[in-house]
C-alpha cells in the first residue's frame, strides 16, 4: 500500500519549491484532490503505486533534469485524469495542470512546462535537447524494465483496466502499442535509463509481444 501521508508531504515540498519564495495558498487541498484522483476505482495500474514509482525514479534521474521540481509536478499530473475508455487522458490531465497550478501559485512559465511534459507522455518520444522530457518519460517507462514477476503483475493490471475490451481486440491493441515502443530508436534517453533499463525493457516487450502473437488457447 502506498503511504498517502508521505505522498502528500512529497507533493507539498514539490509545490513549495516550484512556486518559489512568493508562496501561495495551502498546498494540502491540491494534494488531496490529486491523491483522490489517483485512487479512483477504475484504476488498476495507474494508481498511487504507479505515481510513487514514477516519483522514485525521478529521484534517481533528477541529476539529468533541468528543472526537477517541474518534472515532479508533471509526474503528479501525467495520469491525474484517467478513464481507460477515453483516448484524451493526457490532454485532459494537461488542462487540469493548466487550471490548478496558477491558482496554487506556480508561474505561467512553469505551468506551461508541466503541461507540455504531461502531453509528451502520449508518445514517450522526447527530443534530444529535452532533458526534463527525457527524465519524465524514462521514469514513466521504467516499469518495462521490471523483473519477470513485477512485469507480469503490470501486464495483468493493465488488462484489468481494460476489462471491457474483448480479448481479441485487446491483444491487437496491446500488440500495436508494444510494436510502437519497440520501434523507438531508444526507449530510455537518460544515460542511467539507457544503461540500466533499456536491454531488460526490450526483452520484456519482445517476450510479451511474442506471447500475444500465439493463438489463444481453446478450452477443452
Amino acid at each position: 500500500m502506498a503511504d498517502l501521508d508521505a505522498l502528500r508531504a512529497r507533493f507539498v515540498r514539490t509545490l513549495e519549491a516550484a512556486r518559489g519564495p512568493a508562496g501561495g495558498p495551502d498546498p494540502d487541498p491540491y494534494a488531496d484532490d490529486l491523491l483522490g484522483r489517483w485512487q479512483e476505482p477504475q484504476r488498476r495500474y495507474h494508481t498511487v503505486a504507479h505515481l510513487t514509482a514514477v516519483l522514485d525514479r525521478i529521484d534517481v534521474l533528477e541529476k539529468y533534469a533541468h528543472d526537477p521540481d517541474v518534472v515532479r509536478l508533471a509526474a503528479w499530473f501525467h495520469d491525474a485524469v484517467y478513464l481507460p475508455d477515453r483516448s484524451e487522458n493526457e490532454e485532459r490531465s494537461a488542462r487540469l495542470a493548466e487550471r490548478a497550478l496558477p491558482e496554487a501559485g506556480v508561474s505561467a512559465a512553469r505551468t506551461a512546462e508541466v503541461a507540455r511534459l504531461v502531453r509528451l507522455t502520449v508518445g514517450h518520444d522526447p527530443a534530444d535537447d529535452d532533458p526534463d522530457g527525457q527524465v519524465l518519460c524514462d521514469a514513466d517507462l521504467a516499469i518495462l524494465a521490471s523483473p519477470p514477476s513485477a512485469y507480469a503483475a503490470y501486464t495483468a493490471a493493465v488488462r484489468e483496466e481494460y476489462h471491457f475490451v474483448p480479448n481479441d481486440a485487446f491483444r491487437t491493441g496491446r500488440a500495436a502499442i508494444l510494436r510502437q515502443l519497440l520501434d523507438l530508436p531508444k526507449l530510455f534517453r537518460t544515460p542511467y535509463g539507457a544503461s540500466e533499463w533499456e536491454a531488460t525493457a526490450r526483452y520484456n516487450l519482445t517476450a510479451e509481444l511474442e506471447m500475444l502473437s500465439l493463438p489463444p488457447e481453446v478450452p477443452s
